[in-house]
């Protein structure tokens, strides 16, 4: 099997319990806590591309900075998308698990399943 990589906040439920699932099936992953290390607009749009979802699928709206960067304009481009999620990492949905060359979202933790 192919490295293992979570993008993780140790503050969400979801992500913690991903991390658990991929700990108790034997997979020492790769952490990267994306709201220290956020990651660039290539990477995302990569993971974007790997999730097989668009950038606005990708957002949390829930959060401030969502109504502050009036992200909800459904006119903004999957650049301006991706360019607000690199600026707020906050934005991004969690957690996303990639592994052989695939990416799934771990809501719920038994996504990763399909891909690990």
């Amino acid at each position: 099997m192919s490295k293992v990589t979570i993008y993780h906040n140790p503050r969400c439920s979801k992500s913690r319990q991903t991390l658990q699932l991929l700990e108790e099936k034997g997979i020492d992953p790769n952490i990267v806590l994306y709201l220290e290390t956020p990651p660039d607009k290539g990477t995302l749009s990569k993971l974007i591309n790997q999730l097989g979802i668009t950038a606005r699928e990708l957002i949390r709206s829930g959060e401030d900075e969502y109504k502050a960067m009036k992200l909800s304009d459904k006119s903004l481009s999957d650049e301006a998308l991706v360019n607000a999620m690199v600026r707020s990492p906050k934005l991004i949905q969690r957690p996303i698990v990639v592994a052989n060359g695939k990416a799934v979202l771990g809501r719920p933790p038994e996504n990763i399943l399909d891909i690990i």
